[in-house]
């Protein structure tokens, strides 16, 4: 899946309008990086260049940036109570279990 495909996932999850196109890209790009520093903890950003993604983990990402793209204005928040509706956060990065599965690996990506 290239960053085309996983554009139109996140543009069919979110419905953003024409001109968050670059942000979308921004939050696909964090989300990324959040998966290679969960596999290659001990890599550097420098080590990633020309690194993507995994192809099993391509989803993963579209489904990672839609959550940080959804939290955005509300990061770090601990607990809202509005109308009936609850919200908190256990805390201000991506959940555990949206990286439970992506496993440390040994050694500097390739």
């Amino acid at each position: 899946m290239d960053n085309e495909q996983k554009m139109t996932e996140l543009r069919a999850i979110l419905e953003p309008e024409e001109e968050e196109m670059p942000v979308l890209l921004s939050y696909l790009e964090q989300a990324k990086y959040a998966i290679l520093n969960r596999m290659y903890p001990y890599a550097t950003d420098l080590e990633y260049e020309g690194i993507d993604v995994p192809e099993r983990f391509h989803m993963k990402q579209v489904r990672i940036a839609a959550y940080l793209l959804n939290k955005r204005g509300a990061e770090g928040e601990t607990t809202h109570i509005e109308n009936g509706i609850h919200r908190n956060y256990r805390g201000s990065d991506i959940p555990v279990e949206l990286l439970q599965d992506v496993m440390p690996q040994v050694g500097i990506p390739r």
